[in-house]
């Protein structure tokens, strides 16, 4: 891991294409800006997680094919 100091104001570049900004401080939070390109997705961490648990889970299910011929034959109505 590398431990950077940074004042209000001071950004860190990550790559050629991602800038992080430090917007500013209220009292231990730090308000950080981003700046990428749009095809980059940011998340904060625990969303990030949440979207990884529900990928898992949603992977794990086994679908019955016989349920699924009923559940287009259903659409097709």
């Amino acid at each position: 891991m590398l431990v950077l100091t940074r004042k209000k104001g001071e950004a860190i570049m990550i790559g050629e294409d991602i800038e992080l900004v430090v917007l500013g401080t209220e009292g231990d939070a730090v308000r950080l800006g981003i700046r990428a390109p749009k095809h980059i997705d940011i998340y904060r961490k625990e969303v990030w997680a949440s979207i990884l648990q529900s990928n898992q889970e949603a992977s794990q299910n086994v679908v019955n094919p016989t349920n699924l011929i009923h559940i287009v034959k259903k659409r097709d109505i």
